[in-house]
């Protein structure tokens, strides 16, 4: 069963060099750990927001693996967590976690 971790965060910025040395951080971590693959991000043109795309089979295992990490990170403060138990359709259990919790 495909599960996801999904972050939508507050950037600020349309220099995207933070967020691409996240990236780096998390693909290591969820590599190491075997918990999933880092699907990339989406940012808003204007680098006001974004996304950031985790998948694999334990929605909360992914979410163990990156929390620390993203916790490091000061746009990712006030980071929300989407934690999805199933394929993206009507029905799948979603839980919204704060990532700085």
């Amino acid at each position: 069963m495909e599960q996801a971790v999904i972050i939508h965060f507050s950037y600020g910025s349309t220099d995207l060099s933070r967020l691409f040395a996240l990236e780096d951080k998390l693909i290591e971590a969820l590599e190491k750990a075997g918990t999933g693959d880092y699907d990339g991000n989406e940012v808003a043109a204007d680098g006001s927001d974004g996304f950031l795309y985790m998948y694999g089979p334990d929605a909360d295992a992914l979410f163990k693996t990156v929390k620390p990490i993203l916790e490091t990170v000061d746009f990712m403060k006030s980071a929300t967590a989407t934690l999805r138990y199933g394929p993206p359709e009507d029905g799948t259990r979603e839980v919204d976690v704060a990532v700085g919790s």
